[in-house]
């Protein structure tokens, strides 16, 4: 006798496919935008948009030191965050454009957190042999670690914001009555 435990009918699959690409979606879209966000500063202050410019490299300032000599520039302004950081907004964004590509989007099944731990050794790394005097990092290396990461983080949001709407989704059709 087969088991019927993990059974799902074809039809709510289906639902639960078109749903998870929506969630995806919808979650590139806000990654995108928070990149968006990000370049915004430097280009509205160099076209004399201060109005624009100053409340966003404040908001930013409390998520990153901007440090201009850590930071990359626009048209001779920073970006809203570091190099590393925006690194990792960029990670969130290509991990978020190719996950499609080699996972499936609705598998809500979750990677062993060793990988994430993994991606942040480099990062670990870099930070560290600058901290101790050992070398030097680079705008590249800040860049390519946050990148990394960044990426790496993206493998455990998709499939957890997938999740959290089928729950949603699935208490929503436990509430309803039988026809």
């Amino acid at each position: 006798m087969a088991d019927l435990e993990g059974y799902i009918p074809q039809a709510i699959a289906a639902q639960f496919r078109r749903q998870a690409i929506r969630v995806w979606i919808v979650g590139l879209g806000v990654t995108l935008f928070w990149l968006a966000l990000i370049l915004l500063p430097p280009v509205a202050k160099a076209d004399g948009m201060t109005g624009i410019s100053a409340p966003l490299y404040k908001f930013f300032s409390f998520i990153c030191h901007q440090i201009p000599s850590r930071s990359f520039f626009i048209e001779g302004e920073p970006f809203g965050v570091c190099s590393r950081c925006f690194g990792v907004y960029f990670g969130l964004v290509l991990g978020y454009a190719i996950y499609p590509l080699w996972r499936r989007i609705e598998n809500i099944e979750p990677f062993s957190k060793v990988w994430l731990f993994a991606a942040c050794v480099p990062l670990a790394v870099d930070w560290s042999l600058t901290v101790f005097g050992l070398w030097e990092n680079t705008f590249l290396s800040r860049f390519l670690t946050g990148t990394l990461l960044g990426t790496a983080c993206s493998s455990y949001i998709v499939p957890a914001t997938v999740e959290i709407a089928r729950n949603f989704t699935l208490k929503r059709l436990l509430r309803q009555p039988e026809l």
